[in-house]
Parts: C-alpha cells; sequence; structure tokens
C-alpha cells in the first residue's frame, strides 16, 4: 500500500477525520448538568457581562487557537480551496494539541476576497485566545495579518511565513556558530519572493545580517531597484541597488543560500562558485530546490537543510507554533511582535546545543544526534522544545509589553512540565526535595558496574551535572574514555570516577571478604578473587564495604545475573525479604505494584512483610501516609478458596504490626481504586477506592498487572525497585532507557538520603 492510499485509509476509518471536541468537565449527574448549563451557567456569564477579561477565567478561550485559511496556498498543492484544505487545518489542530495542549477550531472561509477574510476573524475574536492564520497565498496573506494586527487584541500569526523564519532562523545562527563565520560580514541569497522567503529575509535582518549583504530573487530573477515586473510592495522592500540579474549571479561568493520557491530552482553548477563552507538551505516541499546528493556531488564542504524528514537538518514548522502560541496565550499577549519571534529563534538554536534525549533517539530508530553539521536545530519528537521556547516567547511578551500577565518563569517552566506527563512533575518534585536534604560535604556516590554503556554514559553525565550524584563508572578504563570522547561527553563528564576491577588496590580485601561472607556456600579465596575482577561482583562489594552509596546495574543483563552477584555480596535484611517494586505515574494517580518481580507465591507472613518494606519505600515519596490495599479475587471473606484466606490473614498481621497505618483488605482491584464500588458496597473499608499501594497475592497476577497497564494506559514505569537488600543494591530492567535510568537513580538518591 503506497503511502497515499495508507493516508486515505487513514482519514476515513472509524470516526471520520482527525479531530472531536470532548468535555473537559464531568457531565454525568443532573446535578452536573445544572452547573454546565441552566440554570448554573448564568452565573459565569453574569461576571463577564461586567468584566470582559473574565473570559479567560470561565471559558477556553485563553487555551482556543483558530486555524483560518482559505485555500489559496494549500501545501505545494497551490489554490484547491477552503473544503480542500480542511484535512491539512485539522491536522495542524491535532499538532497544536499534541505538542503543546492548545485546542484548536479549524476555520475553513469561503473568502477569496481577503477583506472578507479580515471581516471573518474580526467577528470571531470573542471565541478565539489567538489566530493563527495558514495556506493563504502571498501578497494577499500579508495585508490580511498586518490588518488584523492592527484591529484585534488578541495573538494573529500567520504560520507560513514567520514559523519557517524562526526556525531556519536558528538553523542559520547555529550554522555560522559551527563555521566560525561572523552574521555581518555574511552574503545571503533568497529565493523564492513569497510569503516564507520574505518573512525568512526580514528575520535574518532581524538577527543581524546587512541590507546590502542580502539578495533576494523571485521566478523573473533578482529583485533590483527599478525593476517593474511581478512586483508588489512586500517585494519592494528587498530591491537592491545591484547589476546582478539572475540567481547564477547572485550565487556567485554567497555565503548562504535560502530557498524556498520550487523543485530545481537551483543547480549544482550555482553551488560551486559559492564562498567557502556555504550554508544551503532547500526548503521547498515535498521536493527541495536542489538535494543534499545533488551538492555533495559538487560541494563536500557545505552545510545543508530541507523541509523533509529524510534528511539532516529539518526545517518543520512544529517546532515554532505550537510553543510559540503557548507562551503567548499563556502571557495573555495581545499580539506577538518581533521579539517575541526572535526569542523563540534563539531558543531553539540553543536547545540544539544540548545533549539529545534517549526517547528522541529512540523516535527516530536509534540515530544518534549531536550539535555540528547535521544536527543545526532540535527534532520535532524532543518533548523540551515546550520548556524553552514557550518560556523565552513569554518573558519577550513581558519585556516588550504586550502581555497581560506577569509570570515567575520558574513556576512556569514547572507548569508546563505538567503538560508533557505526570512523570516530569513527580520527578521534578523528588528532585527538589532531594536538593534540599542532600548534604554538600557527603554528595551520594552511586556505582554503574556497565561503565562502558552508552546509556549509562548518558546517564551519568545528567546525574552529575544536575548533582543527583557522583557516578562512579566501572570497567577498562581507556574504552571508557574513548567511548566518552566519541560521544562527546568530555566536559559533562570531566572529572569523573572510572575504576578498572582487573587493576584496583582493592582487589584482595574484597576478595577476603566475599570470600568470609561465602565461606560456608563453597567459595574459596581463589574464586573470591577471580570474581570480584568482575564490575558485577565489584560493585556490590564497594556498597558492602561502605566505599560507595549504592549500586545500579542490569542496562544490558538479565535480571537473575544481575541480582545474583548482589545477594551473594551483600546479603539480604535479616528476617526480611527480597521485593520487587514498581512505580506506576498515571494522569491523574499514581500507584505502587509490589511484588512484581521475585516472589512467586508468597505465604501470609511474607506478603506482610512484602507490604511492609513497599509502604516504608514509598511513603519517602508521598505527600500523605501510604493506603495500603491487599489484593484479592475476593471482597472481605467473599471467597473461602486458601488463596483468598492467605490474603486475609496476611492483612491482620499487617494490622497488628502497623495499627497506625492505613490497611485493609483482601480486597478486589476495583473495590481499592474506585470510591464509588467501596462506598456504595464496603462502607467498611478502610481504603475506601483511594489506595496508592497496591499489594499483590503473587507474582503471576503482579508481573501481569503492571505489564497490562503498561501496555494498554497512559503510564510510566519507573523499576523495578528492589528492596530488601542489607545495603542498596537496585537493579535496572534490560534495556532502560537514559531517562528511566536516571529516574531510578534519584529514586534511589532520595530514599539513601531521608534514611540518613
Amino acid at each position: 500500500m503506497s503511502i497515499y492510499e495508507e493516508s486515505l485509509e487513514y482519514h476515513s476509518r472509524g470516526r471520520k477525520g482527525k479531530i472531536e471536541v470532548v468535555s473537559s468537565k464531568s457531565v454525568s449527574t443532573q446535578h452536573d448538568l445544572s452547573l454546565a448549563y441552566s440554570p448554573g451557567v448564568a452565573e459565569p456569564c453574569r461576571l463577564i457581562a461586567e468584566k470582559e477579561e473574565l473570559c479567560y477565567e470561565y471559558t477556553a478561550r485563553g487555551n482556543l487557537v483558530a486555524v483560518v485559511s482559505n485555500g489559496t496556498a494549500v501545501l505545494g498543492l497551490g489554490n484547491i480551496g477552503p473544503y480542500a484544505a480542511k484535512p491539512v487545518m485539522e491536522g495542524k489542530g491535532i499538532l497544536f494539541k499534541k505538542f503543546a495542549d492548545i485546542d484548536v477550531f479549524d476555520i475553513e472561509l469561503n473568502a477569496p476576497n481577503p477583506d472578507d477574510v479580515i471581516q471573518a476573524c474580526e467577528m470571531l475574536e470573542p471565541t478565539f485566545g489567538g489566530i493563527n492564520l495558514e495556506d493563504i497565498k502571498a501578497p494577499e496573506c500579508f495585508y490580511i495579518e498586518e490588518e488584523l494586527k492592527k484591529r484585534l487584541k488578541i495573538p494573529v500569526f500567520h504560520d507560513d511565513q514567520h514559523g519557517t523564519a524562526i526556525i531556519c532562523g536558528a538553523a542559520f545562527l547555529n550554522a555560522l556558530e559551527i563555521l566560525g563565520k561572523q552574521i555581518k560580514k555574511v552574503k545571503c541569497v533568497f529565493v523564492g519572493g513569497g510569503a516564507a522567503c520574505i518573512s525568512s529575509a526580514k528575520m535574518f535582518l532581524q538577527l543581524g545580517v546587512l541590507p546590502e549583504h542580502l539578495i533576494m530573487t523571485d521566478l523573473d530573477g533578482v529583485i533590483y531597484e527599478g525593476r517593474e515586473k511581478g512586483m508588489n510592495p512586500f517585494k519592494e522592500a528587498f530591491a537592491r541597488k545591484t547589476k546582478l540579474r539572475t540567481l547564477a549571479e547572485a550565487m556567485v561568493g554567497a555565503d548562504v543560500v535560502v530557498g524556498l520557491s520550487a523543485k530545481g530552482a537551483i543547480s549544482p553548477d550555482m553551488v560551486k562558485p559559492m564562498a567557502a563552507d556555504p550554508i544551503i538551505f532547500a526548503m521547498a516541499n515535498p521536493d527541495p530546490e536542489i538535494t543534499p546528493e545533488e551538492v555533495l556531488a559538487v560541494r563536500k564542504d557545505a552545510i545543508m537543510a530541507t523541509g523533509r524528514s529524510d534528511y539532516p537538518n529539518q526545517v518543520n514548522n512544529v517546532l515554532c507554533f505550537p510553543f510559540l502560541f503557548r507562551g503567548a496565550l499563556d502571557a495573555g499577549a495581545t499580539a506577538i511582535n518581533e521579539e517575541m519571534k526572535v526569542a523563540a529563534v534563539r531558543a531553539l538554536a540553543q536547545l540544539a546545543k544540548q545533549d539529545v534525549p534517549d526517547n528522541v533517539i529512540r523516535a527516530y530508530g536509534g540515530q544518534q544526534f549531536r550539535f555540528g553539521r547535521d544536527y543545526l536545530i532540535p527534532k520535532p519528537f524532543d518533548q523540551r522544545v515546550l520548556l524553552w521556547v514557550a518560556p523565552a516567547v513569554a518573558e519577550a511578551a513581558m519585556k516588550s509589553g504586550v502581555a497581560k500577565r506577569k509570570l515567575k518563569l520558574q513556576s512556569y517552566r514547572e507548569w508546563l512540565e505538567t503538560l508533557l506527563g505526570a512523570t516530569y512533575t513527580f520527578m521534578r518534585s523528588v528532585k527538589n526535595n532531594l536538593k534540599t536534604i542532600s548534604p554538600q560535604n557527603h554528595p551520594f556516590r552511586l556505582v554503574f558496574p556497565e561503565g562502558d554503556h552508552p546509556t549509562i554514559l548518558k546517564a551519568a553525565q545528567i546525574l552529575k551535572q544536575e548533582k543527583i550524584a557522583e557516578p562512579i563508572l566501572l570497567g577498562n578504563e581507556k574504552r571508557i574514555r574513548k567511548r566518552i570522547e566519541k560521544m562527546g561527553l568530555e566536559k559533562g563528564l570531566q572529572g569523573i570516577k572510572i575504576i578498572q576491577p582487573s587493576q584496583s588496590d582493592e582487589i584482595d580485601r574484597y576478595a577476603t571478604e566475599y570470600a568470609n561472607r561465602r565461606a560456608r556456600k563453597g567459595s574459596t579465596l581463589v574464586q573470591a578473587k577471580r570474581l570480584v575482577q568482575s564490575p558485577n561482583y565489584f560493585g556490590p562489594m564497594m556498597i558492602a564495604l561502605g566505599d560507595a552509596d549504592a549500586v545500579l546495574n542490569g542496562v544490558s543483563q538479565s535480571y537473575p545475573d544481575t541480582i545474583r552477584p548482589a545477594i551473594h555480596s551483600i546479603g539480604v535484611v535479616p528476617g526480611s525479604r527480597l521485593v520487587g517494586v514498581y512505580l506506576l505515574i498515571f494522569k491523574k494517580r499514581i500507584l505502587w505494584f509490589a511484588d512484581t518481580t521475585v516472589n512467586i507465591d508468597p505465604t501470609a507472613e511474607e506478603l506482610s512483610n512484602i507490604a511492609t518494606q513497599t509502604a516504608s519505600f514509598a511513603s519517602q515519596f508521598m505527600s500523605g501516609p501510604p493506603r495500603i490495599a491487599m489484593l484479592s479475587f475476593s471482597n472481605f471473606g467473599s471467597n473461602s478458596h486458601p488463596a483468598a484466606r492467605t490474603v486475609a490473614e496476611a492483612t491482620e498481621l499487617l494490622k497488628k504490626a502497623h495499627p497506625d497505618w492505613i490497611i485493609d483488605g483482601e480486597m478486589q482491584a476495583d473495590t481499592a481504586l474506585s470510591p464509588e464500588i467501596s462506598q456504595t458496597s464496603f462502607p467498611f473499608n478502610q481504603v475506601p477506592g483511594d489506595a496508592n499501594i497496591l499489594i499483590f497475592p503473587n507474582l503471576h497476577s503482579a508481573n501481569i498487572a503492571y505489564k497490562l497497564a503498561k501496555e494498554l494506559a497512559e503510564v510510566e514505569l519507573i523499576g523495578p525497585i528492589l528492596l530488601g537488600m542489607e545495603k542498596p543494591a537496585y537493579v535496572l530492567s534490560q534495556n532502560s532507557s537514559v531517562t528511566e535510568v536516571v529516574n531510578m537513580a534519584t529514586l534511589v538518591a532520595m530514599g539513601i538520603q531521608k534514611r540518613g
């Protein structure tokens, strides 16, 4: 099936199109209805009538954008009309929602006359917090935008113009930095003469390019003073006093060429005489003015960007408009001005210089990205764009005087993190808490036996930079140093401690201690000395003898192969059990599952121990008390099966051991999680549908439950967290991401610091 056939099937299957309206408030009871509509709705209406600004308080207007088009310049399809433009506008809407949680109504206008578009938008102003103009042909788009800016008190933005300008502006700044070229000296040629071309040229001037160093061309050649053919007032602003008449002539000696025109507009022969290290942005879609392969054949020193995802440096407008509007709406901006656009440019340029998260690499099939010629701007699936661009835009709005709200930027950034998922919010609170309790004179020393693994190296850099831990890497030092250099992590991992176990002075001490611990388990000193030269044993022995605070292992190994050396080296707390716990972070609640990885068929006493350890650990990360539900297929004696009785006995043991804890069971999962079920059928339940710790009756149910949740629900997992060791030794899931390693390390650090 071709991509075109797939697209038709995608748009038509199930509910037609790509969008729907979903209620943000409950309307499940008569009381809800009376609040949502008559008579309750009259009160916000009265207040808004008295004070118009309260519309932002009591309606969705402050988070609602109109995507407006008359269909006169849709993609590369031209003037196909408003009906045919609708699939594109719906697509724009879902991008706003996905990347910045902004709601959209797409408005397709049967209005080829630009004045009709202006009038329609004026009449729609009370509905929307902002207007995104889309796919309107030039030069009418310039006139429409300028008039709406004058007449409306909400942000108006023509994405075809300014979105492209902002993103290629960021790529331009970074390309100059990589090449060591000065912006006031570079000569630029713009190819196209349309909306995006003119706006991009204006942006380059804003960034510092000198007007006399900028030439623009269109289908009729160079735009020069006195030219009459194909001119309009917007092109006139770029008419230069020059003898150049063709694009080929203009490109001789040029440092930069920006193509926003059509396939084949630039030939390899035009590229040959450009200046050294030319910057070539060929952004016509779907086919660029010249392909990277064609450029490479004649100039191996060129830096390129295109509008396509199958080439490096894709200039994709989704990097701009959701986040620009997010910052503008949240600041209550009355317009999107030049200061806000330039702020977005610089934020994108700076973000590209940061290390790329593991989830972005995974989204692109494992491809590695590092700031340089092939990575000038962030990728569209980099969630951090929201956290960089929106605050920069909001700050610029406040400084330039168009903001109606004053935001505290740190608090605003933390709020934006909530849009990226509950895990961001939870982990931020843990990190902030950790900073307040972590002693400065004794940083948390975390050992990584898999010291040469790329995931561990990236995680170590983050842990070190954010001062969560002082990582210690185990492995072949030369190999680790070489990999650090290859990955470009020298600066972030400067001064990091690397230990090659086989070369360590501690081998004899560790071997002697290990042999003593395993003396009645068949171990000899010779065997011990061989074992502790392995990072898997050396790391846990460091913890056992107090030379580090915790060990974290398992990214590249199976769970049993990782846990066994830790048990043999450190041991389990006397009278306790090993327990595997997962933290599940849903959008609106956080749950702890146990035991998910270790105990296959625990007794009542063992279940009680599992619950005790889980609650003791989890309570360190809770604002309120643990609420423990002992799960079964039975509700409070409804079934007398031995398995149900085991859970009931465990509940009684737990209540006797911890009379001040909130515990109940045995109960079914819905009784533990649904207040309605619990209150209706079991009013005596001490955990009335609000459990935050779920203790499963056996490994089968716990393991199945967390894996089902992972696959079927919108949930993020942290774990398995191994509890019950004599000293802190934790096992990572095989193939954990960098984020998962950092999250686990942060929880471990928090737990250890809270315990002193």
